[in-house]
């Protein structure tokens, strides 16, 4: 993702970052954090979620950390529990927040995503409203995938 923008692109940082007020996982310790991540269980939802909120703390790249996460999110998702998040039902006034506070508790973040699960899991139109519902979180609106053929 990104490779002909960055430099850095798919490549673990090795810098600080935070956003806002919130700093993401140390560089020191990033390494340990993605460890334990893999580690952590993801056979129910719960779990899994639990697992995408350390994700989103651990942040291991300097750019494009959410859209991958989301990504990534539903790859687990399917694989465990046979459902994906259909992005486009999920507010981004309401996606935002929870994400911002899932750190301390992560039941709100579970019950906005929960309320957007289809287990229409193969169909592009799900994937492609994904897409464009992950630009739109990160402030980007110039294209949209059905525009794009």
């Amino acid at each position: 993702m990104f490779d002909e923008i960055y430099y850095f692109a798919g490549q673990i940082r090795d810098v600080n970052i935070a956003k806002g007020n919130f700093r993401f996982a140390p560089v020191m310790y990033l390494k340990q954090s993605l460890e334990h991540i893999e580690k952590m269980p993801q056979s129910s939802f719960e779990e899994i979620i639990r697992k995408y909120v350390e994700m989103n703390v651990a942040h291991p790249f300097r750019e494009g950390n959410g859209r991958a996460a989301r990504i990534w999110l539903d790859l687990i998702l399917k694989k465990e529990i046979g459902k994906v998040v259909d992005w486009s039902k999920v507010d981004k006034d309401d996606y935002l927040p929870a994400m911002e506070r899932s750190p301390i508790k992560d039941i709100e973040i579970r019950e906005v995503l929960k309320q957007a699960l289809t287990p229409d899991i193969g169909d592009r139109e799900v994937y492609m409203k994904g897409i464009d519902a992950s630009y739109n979180y990160e402030g980007y609106f110039a294209y949209r995938t059905k525009d794009l053929g």
